[in-house]
């Protein structure tokens, strides 16, 4: 066992984490530039004109919808590793776990020392379930399976919104003393987004990393519901490596063509719903219409999810070896690298102990930086790995993963 030779790779694969990596950035900037839990509920209600609209785009089209596909690649990675091992006749349980420790601790250091929002640590959690118990799951099941997990979280959702409705027709008594726990907990959530504004927006770097400390803690709470549906789409990515369906995509002509003409308009038609019913979260409501408007939302990045991923392989298809896929493929080969220096470059630039713009880029004009980043992220991977042969954190990754030090040059 070793890493992937350059001649393994599954290219669609390469160029859908170059891809990921702009909804990643899309999505997060917004937490970036400004306090994290408030970026985390919605369509902000004090923007108008063009910040509006930039927000609602950005709800409508990318959040939800890439961390999903990061999921499903995640693993994609996991099945093909797996694979690799079964062909060799070689352990696999070791290696992987090692690779997941490698990761948590990545991660750690990501979500303690640069931004709190980090998913790396919540990938290694999930990741050590996979390895427990789906690494021998017949590909035949991994669907199920995976709905089934990503369902769960759903129907808790459903569960809680359905009690805080009941509640609320219960007597006088019980339904004010209800409403009052409610404002206590969006009170709790109000002072949170103020500490951030605080240590991120004027506070030095070690004020910055308490309240990361304290992020980090908060963020780790929402594992316990959301971890299930990671491990979900986990399971899906897994039987796209283990079907053949991203390897081979030209013998699943139907499925490709189902998640372009169907999964797109029904999750982009599920996410308007939720949008409609519900377009920014309130701390302090809890009930049944706003439970089941995070459900559309959930699910319906899924569906956009899936379809993105189609529509990029069916282009990788239909492109010439010099084509637009191609300028995305080195950026996925060295996807870990270039996800920790948008949190790095971010951070610098938005936080106080950097540049000091916290609050101070208009939302409209969030989306057009983050994408001229990212094309110059674009430029450096390539001429990074016209040198190299991955990228740095990935050296690193690979090394604690093998227990030796992969040669780095050309």
């Amino acid at each position: 066992m070793g890493p992937v030779a350059a001649a393994e790779r599954i290219t669609v694969m390469d160029v859908l984490r170059g891809f990921a990596l702009l909804g990643i950035l899309l999505m997060n900037i917004e937490g970036m530039a400004g306090p994290l839990t408030a970026s985390m509920t919605g369509v902000d209600p004090s923007l108008s004109g063009a910040d509006r609209v930039a927000d609602t785009l950005v709800y409508l089209l990318v959040q939800g919808k890439f961390y999903p596909l990061f999921s499903l690649l995640f693993g994609m990675g996991f099945a093909v590793m797996l694979a690799r091992a079964q062909a060799r006749e070689q352990p696999f349980f070791a290696i992987y776990l090692r690779r997941i420790l490698a990761l948590l601790a990545i991660g750690l250091v990501h979500a303690l020392l640069i931004w709190a929002g980090d998913i790396l640590v919540t990938y290694a959690l999930a990741g050590f379930v996979l390895l427990l118990f789906f690494r021998r799951t017949p590909a035949s099941r991994l669907i199920g399976w995976g709905v089934f997990w990503m369902l769960v979280p759903c129907v808790l959702n459903l569960l809680l919104g359905g009690l805080g409705s009941l509640v609320q027709l219960a007597p006088p008594e019980q339904a004010a003393e209800f409403q009052r726990q409610m404002q206590e907990q969006a009170a709790t959530f109000a002072a949170q987004i103020e500490a951030q504004r605080l240590a991120y927006g004027s506070g030095s770097f070690a004020e910055a990393t308490a309240q990361r400390v304290a992020d980090v803690g908060s963020m780790l709470a929402f594992i316990l519901i959301y971890g299930w549906f990671i491990l979900g789409l986990f399971l899906l990515g897994a039987w796209f490596v283990r079907s053949g369906a991203i390897a081979r995509p030209g013998e699943w002509p139907r499925l490709y063509a189902a998640l372009r003409r169907l999964a797109l308009p029904a999750g982009l038609a599920m996410t308007l719903w939720s949008w409609w019913l519900v377009p920014t979260m309130d701390f302090a409501r809890l009930d049944l219409t706003a439970s089941f408007a995070q459900v559309l939302q959930m699910l319906g990045g899924v569906l956009m999810a899936l379809a993105y991923l189609a529509w990029i392989v069916r282009a990788v298809q239909a492109a010439n070896p010099a084509g637009w896929p191609s300028w995305l493929a080195p950026a996925g080969r060295m996807a870990l690298s270039n996800y920790l220096l948008q949190s790095l470059a971010m951070t610098l630039l938005f936080y106080h102990y950097g540049l000091g713009l916290f609050e101070q880029v208009p939302r409209a004009w969030q989306l057009p930086l983050a994408t001229g980043f990212f094309l110059l992220q674009l430029g450096l991977s390539r001429w990074w790995l016209d040198r190299f042969r991955m990228g740095p954190v990935e050296w690193l990754w690979r090394a604690a993963t093998y227990g030796s030090l992969p040669p780095m040059r050309r």
